[in-house]
């Protein structure tokens, strides 16, 4: 990127954050574990004090735990907070010259585009063109200029073609593509993106990316981006600023500085690292120098290529880490749309399907989103569904779970016909995971939020609380108990949503995007938790954007495009045939990306889990990196 030298653009100085009924937590003890030490912070806001420039022409990442105040400090920055969200605020924070915290949050956003992390939270016309020249047009703007703004801004995220459908019309991934550009529209010097790319797939993140880095090509405008994939923010940033865990800034520098110098430290303070640079350092363990750290794929496998074995330390084959892992590394056969190889199974998957599903075919509005469907879920599976934006994922999974009510005789749990259940049966089979956390929460509070599905099974007033307090703790989310759930951080929002739906014990957990808005300690300890369960009997069914995930976790991935099943089987044999993966609008996983036909170290060239990798102590969850990894 080209970096302007010019006076800055975005000027943060000595700022700190309490939201209002908030009180600042003290700072967390270096002895605390990894949850305990998120949850000081949460959503009582940015601790501080903080200070940063940005100048035009610069792209900067924003990094740090959940909790820590990331998107805290992204509302401060248009004068939402304190001007709509009361808060105590310290410091000063000043856009092209003006204080954000007297200067009108109307006159702000002529400086300030903001795509929320929540893209719902920003949409409220009747079509996809009415929404993104609704900004414009209150600027009054001609009109001529409005539409040529709103085409240009559709162009760039590629939903000209869509301009006149209503954005509830929109996959999750849609709509978020719609929030980037009504903030393109209004062609505001400083763009603010608080993880833009959550729920695009692979595709549609490279699209949008390189949309952002032509806009900052010229050097007149700025990008503070939050984001928790690394692997695509990688390449198009400049600098890294990096928030702990209560809100004082651990770091500030260029991307090399910060990403490949700090690497450790991040990783023990639960932030998210590259892929890359996770399989980098697990590898520096068993002895290889990888010098400078490993960024992306084609870094690490450059570094590997010319590198030699480490002495004395060369990595084991797969042949002789035993069955069980040779085995996951062979393509595996993949029996028909729908239907999984019963030979391919895990130990814990037998028997008849858990899950069925026949003929499904299921309307939003007049659109048809699922086109017949067939499909069976093992008993015990940890089933990933994945796709390209708008493939029908969510729709599946809501009709899975009765969110959507399926066709009857359409759809059965454990022979339960879903289309025919109400929604106390439905709630003891099938726990449901939101991709949007709000959409389910109920209560005033945090505790009473997973203490009201206890409270319907009846139970004694002390087991509610003694359950529901261990859960809280399990969720790092005890110092939160008496809070209001909307005022918690986007990741703790996501903690709290997975708790209520796991309270009940039900025997099928599905979850749309369960990592989303999580730290990495927090998604390490939220996907233990999912395997703990799977292991002791639940099937699990998620959708996810992140392929390294359903690699390191998923024994069986289900593949849509266009509300049809397109392959569904073992999930190495899924990823072992790039013409479906690329059929399909997906990529592979960034591990395989890398290791995949590596010519001096052919031990590794099959490895494509993060917890098969020499150096890897353990199983561990993704993303988690050096340190007790």
């Amino acid at each position: 990127m080209a970096v302007s030298s010019a006076v800055p653009l975005l000027r943060v100085r000595e700022l700190g954050i309490t939201h209002d009924g908030e009180t600042t937590p003290a700072p967390a003890s270096p002895q605390s574990p990894p949850l305990a030490a998120g949850a000081s912070s949460g959503a009582s806001g940015l601790v501080g004090p903080v200070s940063f420039d940005i100048a035009p022409g610069e792209v900067v990442l924003l990094l740090g735990p959940s909790g820590s105040g990331k998107s805290t400090l992204t509302l401060a920055l248009n004068g939402l907070l304190p001007q709509a969200v009361p808060a105590d605020v310290t410091g000063s924070v000043e856009v092209d010259g003006l204080d954000t915290q007297t200067t009108p949050v109307a006159e702000l956003s002529t400086r300030v585009g903001m795509v929320f992390q929540d893209p719902d939270a920003q949409l409220v016309t009747g079509t996809v063109l009415d929404e993104v020249a609704f900004g414009p047009e209150n600027l009054r703007m001609p009109v001529a200029e409005v539409l040529a703004r709103a085409e240009d801004a559709l162009r760039r995220v590629g939903l000209w073609e869509r301009r006149s459908e209503n954005p509830d019309r929109l996959s999750g991934g849609g709509r978020q593509r719609l929030a980037i550009a009504c903030a393109l529209a209004m062609g505001s010097p400083l763009l603010v993106l608080d993880e833009p790319t959550a729920n695009l797939d692979p595709a549609g993140i490279e699209e949008v990316y390189a949309a952002l880095a032509e806009l900052v090509s010229a050097g007149d405008r700025a990008i503070l981006l939050v984001e928790h994939n690394l692997d695509a923010a990688a390449g198009f940033v400049d600098r890294v600023v990096v928030l702990d865990h209560d809100g004082h800034l651990a770091a500030d520098g260029s991307i090399d500085e910060v990403l490949r110098g700090r690497a450790e430290d991040l990783h023990a303070m639960g932030v998210w690292l590259p892929v890359s640079t996770i399989a980098a350092l697990r590898l520096r363990r068993a002895g290889f120098a990888l010098d400078p750290l490993p960024l992306t794929p084609d870094e690490l496998r450059a570094a590997l290529e010319a590198e030699d074995p480490p002495v004395g330390t060369a990595p084991r084959s797969l042949s002789e880490r035993g069955t069980s892992e040779t085995k996951r590394a062979e393509p595996a056969s993949i029996v028909g749309p729908g239907r999984f190889d019963s030979q391919a199974r895990s130990t814990t998957s037998s028997g008849a399907p858990l899950i069925t599903v026949r003929n499904l075919t299921l309307r939003r509005g007049r659109n048809e989103v699922l086109h017949r469907v067939d499909l069976d879920v093992p008993r015990g599976a940890f089933a990933a569904v994945v796709g390209a934006n708008g493939a029908g994922k969510t729709s599946l999974i809501q009709a899975l779970a009765g969110v959507v009510a399926p066709p009857k005789g359409t759809v059965h749990v454990d022979g339960l016909d879903i289309g025919r259940a109400d929604a106390r049966t439905l709630s003891a089979r099938i726990g449901f995971v939101f991709q949007n956390p709000e959409h389910q929460f109920i209560a005033h509070t945090v505790f009473d939020e997973i203490a009201h599905g206890l409270r319907r099974l009846h139970l004694p007033d002390d087991d509610v609380r003694t359950r529901t307090l261990e859960l809280l703790e399990r969720f790092g989310l005890a110092g939160k108990a008496d809070s209001h759930p909307f005022l918690l951080s986007g990741g703790q929002k996501r903690r709290l949503s997975v708790g209520t739906a796991l309270v009940a014990g039900a025997p099928v957990l599905v979850l749309d995007e369960p990592t989303f808005g999580q730290d990495r300690a927090r998604a390490d300890e939220l996907l233990s938790l999912l395997s703990e369960l799977n292991a002791e009997g639940t099937t699990i069914v998620v959708v996810t954007h992140d392929m390294q995930l359903v690699t390191d976790y998923a024994d069986r991935t289900v593949v849509l495009a266009d509300g049809r099943v397109l392959a569904a089987g073992p999930t190495a044999g899924i990823f072992a045939d790039d013409a479906l993966i690329a059929r399909a609008g997906l990529r592979p996983p960034p591990l395989r990306r890398a290791l995949q036909g590596v010519q001096r170290h052919p031990e590794l060239s099959r490895v494509a889990r993060l917890a098969d990798l020499p150096g890897a102590a353990r199983p561990v969850a993704p993303h988690a990196t050096g340190g007790a990894a």
